[in-house]
């Protein structure tokens, strides 16, 4: 029985699974990217995307993004693991600063001929996507967006012809004048 003596059971509290875009700042070191991957993994958590660069050479310092779901509490969790591992200087959670800057690139090859073709072309420049390949059968298009445009980009593409695709994950950024 619970603390009200009562046989029914506590309600259920259900609590909202959210997206976060974390921005971690590492040393440039072999393992480091193991250790992080081995931290989410080793606790059932999921990557959704992860970028990573060296981003100031002088003090080897790298730039990993991290886009992660979980409730409030879990991503509390996977913030405070991640500050404690030994490569890692800085973890911000950008989704709580406000509206981050989300981009990520695009690949995309298609094949087609005739009305597919054109169709394929048409859509591209209403996209903005560049094209960086053309043979007389095929495409392969860049494209620049939110990871929203690019999955229009993609189901609409899959209709003409679509072969392959290939992303780089979020990379993102805090807006205003204030660094990481």
């Amino acid at each position: 029985m619970n603390a009200m003596n009562t046989h029914y059971p506590e309600p259920v509290r259900v609590e909202t699974v959210n997206r976060h875009t974390l921005a971690v700042i590492v040393d440039n070191e072999p393992g480091a990217l193991a250790r992080i991957s081995g931290m989410f993994s080793g606790r059932g958590y999921n990557i959704e995307s992860l970028t990573v660069s060296e981003t100031e050479e002088a003090r080897h310092l790298s730039r990993i993004t991290i886009v992660t779901t979980g409730t409030n509490a879990v991503i509390e969790q996977i913030k405070a693991q991640l500050d404690r591992l030994v490569p890692v200087h800085r973890v911000v959670d950008l989704t709580l600063q406000g509206n981050a800057l989300e981009r990520e690139i695009c690949l995309v090859k298609v094949v087609g001929q005739g009305e597919h073709r054109s169709e394929a072309l048409r859509l591209a420049a209403a996209f903005g996507a560049k094209t960086l390949d053309a043979t007389l059968n095929s495409f392969v298009f860049e494209l620049t967006g939110s990871t929203e445009e690019i999955d229009r980009f993609i189901r609409l593409m899959s209709v003409i012809g679509l072969v392959e695709i290939c992303r780089t994950g979020i990379a993102a950024m805090g807006r205003g004048a204030e660094p990481l």
